[in-house]
């Protein structure tokens, strides 16, 4: 029997400790820490996918790395 991947609300099949933010205060540090240390910070992600401003992508050094657009206002 093949082992269940866990899907995470925010990183989707990529683990949230495989997943760097690239901005602001958080910037280094793994979705996984940012969740741990910082709720808050984690469910301000969350709106922004829902909302259309996020994005994951896997540079050169193979590290994913997740970004917020500005929003247009």
């Amino acid at each position: 029997m093949a082992a269940q991947q866990e899907v995470s609300p925010l990183t989707g099949v990529i683990a949230e400790d495989r997943v760097v933010v690239d901005f602001g205060e958080h910037e280094g540090k793994s979705v996984l820490q940012v969740n741990d240390e910082n709720p808050d910070f984690y469910n301000y992600l969350m709106e922004q996918k829902e909302e259309g401003n996020f994005y994951i992508k896997r540079n050169r050094d193979k590290i994913f790395r997740l970004y917020v657009h500005p929003t247009l206002q």
